[in-house]
């Protein structure tokens, strides 16, 4: 399962939406000068996953449309349904433990481990994105077993 072609295969289909997703959670960081640490560390997480979903779904759809053009198809309610509903087990509970508690968890204290608010940040958000794309991709694999 971990070779050098699903890496490519992992890094090529995240990659924008994951630098949509740091996009948004650099520019939401900036809410520290208003808001309190916990809620900051909430509105950078929502800032991402608007980010990171809009960029999936929009390119998904665009594939899915790319391959039932392919085989002169329309795309259908159903066929909408499927990528959603794939992208859900995809993404589910991930995105459920990510948002509740590991990610403000990381966003909150890593700038205080690291004493640099900039520095943590960062280091917050690839600690909890190691965890969501450990398990968004275990689920991805096996949705593809499934197909």
């Amino acid at each position: 399962m971990f070779n050098k072609a699903n890496l490519k295969e992992w890094f090529d289909r995240y990659k924008y939406s994951e630098l949509a997703a740091t996009s948004a959670a650099l520019l939401a960081s900036q809410f520290s000068r208003i808001f309190s640490g916990l809620t900051t560390a909430y509105l950078i997480t929502i800032a991402e996953y608007f980010a990171f979903y809009s960029v999936m779904f929009l390119r998904s759809y665009k594939a899915l449309s790319a391959e039932e053009k392919q085989k002169n198809q329309a795309i259908t309610f159903g066929i909408i349904a499927v990528l959603i509903r794939n992208l859900v087990i995809e993404f589910g509970y991930p995105t459920v433990l990510d948002f509740f508690f590991i990610r403000p968890f990381c966003m909150y204290w890593m700038p205080i481990v690291t004493g640099n608010y900039f520095v943590g940040i960062i280091l917050g958000k690839i600690t909890a994105d190691c965890f969501f794309y450990f398990f968004s991709i275990v689920n991805y694999e096996w949705i593809k077993k499934k197909e």
